[in-house]
């Protein structure tokens, strides 16, 4: 589920070369008298107040007050008569103008995705002077001329700008859409963001509802009850996400069927594992398990044997898995020499905070079942020493360093996707039973706002 809530910005570009547009009208029969304004230019865009009210279940009203621009362009006029008779003339222009836009926008559903209609659109001139080849203190007659083409440009901008408007609503839902789309999209796995149902206007926020299911090649996730209700929510924040439980043990199921959950460590990382401490029992241990070996020509493979299992708690998320570990020599010419092997059903609590861009993973509290224990020092496994060496060691230092590695990892992820781009402010992750709690406020970075009119205009 996603609820939004927020204001509007006024970026004002200050010079932009827009469409051109054609008046015909036939007062006689077999005649036309035509007028086309082209290249026109935006000057001196400014606006003075705006204003957006959610109202319930009908629409987004947005007030724009006190529009003023100034307008250059060319004029192209002329009577186009019987028997190929045509007269054209040409003049440049100037428009000075101050409007109140009202956009009544309703949000609906449309190939399963959010889609804005604007055409409830109105525009209010408050003033509009037109000047042509420059004069301001036209004669009558030019004066009656400029008086009609006024008329005739009042009428075709408030057509063409509600026009424009309504078109670019509905290519910005789909931009930001697709944006949506590509964020939850990794290779082969992805996740469902249609619509479960409509989306909803409430008198403080916004609300939609999304399928949310995880989709893996040939894999794909069954829908499961929700438990969610907006009272789940507060209204501190300008974003939520609320995301349950089900949902991301689908999403490491299909990390894990795609093999992502592996780990490959060797060398100095290695080697600071192992000497966490410098004790007679971690020599001695160390000794054992890599019979002379150094750390350089040596390296831990760290895997899931199952697919991890997570439950939220108000504590954190508690992620339950089966973990392989082996450790084996690599010298150069001759085949690895696996020097320990050993699978432990691992059961930890991982509290989430976002913080400088980054995603930052801290867990809590551990708990380790050893399932099989393999060391080529000890075949028999009767030296209790290694086993307790080695769940001291990856109790203080080895699932912190991986629960370090997954966090680097995904904001890697987030990051490609464009996470860091926008400036996220007062994030916060807040675990219940069952479900994760996102909540946080943005700015949309304005370079996405404009790569998104330069491609699509």
């Amino acid at each position: 589920c996603l609820w939004a809530r927020g204001g509007m910005a006024t970026p004002c570009p200050q010079e932009q070369t827009c469409l051109a547009w054609s008046q015909k009208t036939a007062p006689g029969l077999g005649t036309n008298w035509v007028s086309v304004v082209s290249s026109i230019q935006v000057n001196d865009l400014s606006i003075e107040q705006s204003e957006v009210e959610l109202k319930e279940n009908d629409a987004i009203h947005v007030a724009i007050k006190n529009v003023s621009a100034s307008f250059k362009g060319t004029l192209t006029y002329g009577y186009a008569g019987a028997w190929f008779l045509q007269l054209f003339h040409s003049v440049d222009f100037e428009i000075e103008s101050s409007i109140d836009l009202q956009i009544n926008i309703k949000l609906m559903c449309q190939r399963d995705q959010v889609a804005a209609d604007a055409s409830d659109c109105y525009l209010t001139f408050h003033k509009l002077t037109l000047h042509l080849q420059g004069d301001k203190e036209p004669g009558w007659l030019k004066q009656l001329f400029t008086d009609f083409i006024s008329f005739t440009l009042k009428l075709v901008l408030k057509s063409e700008v509600c026009s424009e408007i309504n078109f670019l609503a509905k290519m910005l839902a789909d931009f930001v859409h697709d944006l949506a789309a590509n964020f939850v999209r990794d290779e082969d796995i992805s996740v469902d963001i249609s619509l479960a149902s409509a989306p909803l206007i409430k008198a403080n926020y916004l609300e939609s509802h999304h399928k949310g299911l995880v989709l893996y090649k040939n894999y794909s996730d069954v829908f499961s009850d929700s438990v969610f209700s907006p009272s789940l929510l507060t209204e501190s924040r300008m974003l939520y996400f609320w995301l349950s439980e089900h949902n991301l043990n689908a999403l490491a199921l299909a990390a894990f069927l795609d093999k992502r959950l592996v780990l490959t460590i060797g060398g100095e990382k290695l080697q600071a594992l192992f000497e966490m401490e410098d004790t007679e029992a971690q020599r001695k241990a160390v000794q054992m398990i890599f019979q002379g070996t150094s750390y350089n020509d040596s390296v831990a493979k760290v895997w899931s044997v199952a697919h991890p299992q997570i439950s939220f708690q108000p504590e954190g998320a508690v992620v339950k898995s089966l973990v392989a570990v082996e450790v084996s020599t690599l010298s150069a010419g001759e085949e690895s020499l696996m020097l320990l092997y050993m699978e432990k059903e691992i059961t930890v609590t991982v509290q989430a905070a976002y913080t400088e861009k980054k995603l930052i993973l801290h867990p809590l509290d551990s708990r380790i079942d050893f399932k099989v224990f393999k060391c080529t020092a000890d075949p028999s496994g009767n030296d209790p020493s290694i086993r307790n060496f080695l769940h001291t060691m990856i109790s203080v230092v080895g699932i912190p360093e991986v629960i370090s590695k997954i966090g680097t990892a995904l904001t890697s992820l987030m990051n490609s996707k464009g996470l860091n781009l926008f400036e996220i402010k007062n994030p916060e992750i807040i675990t219940r039973k069952g479900y994760v709690i996102v909540q946080l406020d943005f700015s949309f970075p304005d370079h996405l706002l404009l790569d998104f009119l330069e491609k699509r205009l």
